[in-house]
């Protein structure tokens, strides 16, 4: 008897967890908190490298503090095919009379070979042994330095571990506390990302089995993702040895978009908010219990929607299209057209104040009730209760 009752609970389990959508909603995102960004970079290039953060930085209001600018990130295995970045005066989610137009501001495609307001950025630079290598303009392949601003190349494949960001063309002012870029790394082409309460990032991309074989030297191997960071993060120091050299450890902010978490669900791809809203594991962050099935083989489609009233909406859609303006009705009806059976939906925490406790794990403890799929749920935890307390 207790071994078919636990074959019922795992398959149940089975069923709420690893089911995959086409569809990921958050709602109530954004809260009040603050973040420490980065005062002063020290000997970077020696061994006695130190780095000290500056006074808290508050935020406040839907989407905080992921209203900020944000840079757009890749990691293979993946090939680019489109980028799109959208923004809108005003727009909720299933309300078309409170939504104005969105107008399409960066614009990529590999196949013309047209870039509108964007910079490729790789980290090809000098190393650092507390900040890691450097950003520098990326080559046509996305992964070489180049000497300037240069366009990602058609069929732009990169494997496991490699990664290049996107940013906006708009220059950085000099470094330094209260401007606007803050401070960040010397010698580094500094550009703002993309910034706003109400936005949208669209996406045309491949994520490719990887042809290598598994060895040590990948720390992330088959495990493709495109995730958005605030964009102070990548001009300090993405994978710094010290947390005081960026503000990441401090919750200024990052969205997983896409990302294949380990390698026993790398089909698998994640949404994961990485901010202080309810949690203190930041490294596990607030992440959905399901996950968008990853296509090996065709192209997909899809992106993610902040709207301004705190929803967000990771999807993926063959009806996604790069038009330079896209109506609120014609995105309501994309998001829309995506089955309920196939959505998964979450409410973040309110809170007024932010925790400053962080963590690298990543094992889901973060993750909220789903507000679909709860009769399986909740069953789920019924059968396991009973397991527990009457059989185990």
């Amino acid at each position: 008897m207790s071994t078919i009752l636990q074959l019922v609970a795992l398959a149940v389990y089975s069923m709420v967890v690893s089911a995959s959508v086409d569809k990921v909603s958050f709602t109530n995102v954004g809260f009040g908190g603050s973040f420490t960004p980065v005062k002063k970079l020290s000997n970077i290039d020696s061994d006695s490298c130190t780095c000290e953060v500056d006074s808290a930085e508050y935020f406040s209001g839907a989407n905080s503090p992921l209203a900020d600018y944000l840079s757009v990130h890749f990691r293979g295995p993946l090939t680019l095919s489109k980028f799109a970045f959208y923004s809108s005066n005003s727009f909720v989610i299933n309300n078309n009379r409170s939504s104005d137009d969105w107008s399409r501001l960066a614009y990529y495609d590999s196949a013309d070979q047209i870039s509108q307001n964007v910079t490729f950025l790789t980290k090809a630079g000098d190393d650092s042994p507390c900040l890691g290598k450097a950003l520098t303009y990326a080559s046509a392949n996305g992964t070489g330095a180049a000497s300037d601003s240069t366009i990602l190349e058609d069929n732009n494949y990169i494997s496991s571990d490699l990664e290049y960001a996107i940013f906006s063309n708009i220059s950085c002012p000099s470094s330094g506390t209260g401007k606007g870029c803050g401070v960040y790394r010397d010698g580094i082409p500094a550009f703002y990302g993309f910034y706003g309460v109400t936005k949208m990032f669209l996406f045309e991309f491949e994520l490719p089995t990887e042809t290598q074989s598994n060895s040590t030297s990948f720390e992330y191997y088959d495990l493709p993702a495109i995730w958005l960071l605030n964009d102070h993060i990548p001009r300090t120091s993405q994978y710094p040895n010290n947390a005081n050299c960026s503000c990441w450890a401090s919750g200024c902010g990052e969205y997983d978009i896409f990302e294949a978490m380990n390698g026993t669900e790398h089909n698998n791809l994640y949404s994961t908010f990485h901010t202080y809203q309810g949690i203190s594991d930041l490294g596990t962050g607030i992440q959905a219990y399901q996950a968008f099935a990853r296509d090996t083989s065709n192209v997909m489609r899809g992106g993610v929607i902040f709207d301004s009233d705190g929803n967000v909406v990771s999807f993926l859609s063959s009806s996604t299209t790069f038009e330079s303006t896209y109506s609120a009705s014609d995105v309501i009806a994309l998001v829309n057209g995506i089955s309920t059976n196939e959505t998964y939906s979450s409410q973040l925490a309110s809170i007024s104040a932010a925790s400053t406790t962080s963590s690298k794990s990543k094992n889901g403890a973060g993750s909220l009730l789903p507000n679909n799929n709860t009769f399986m749920y909740y069953l789920a935890t019924i059968v396991t209760t009973f397991l527990h307390v009457f059989v185990i």
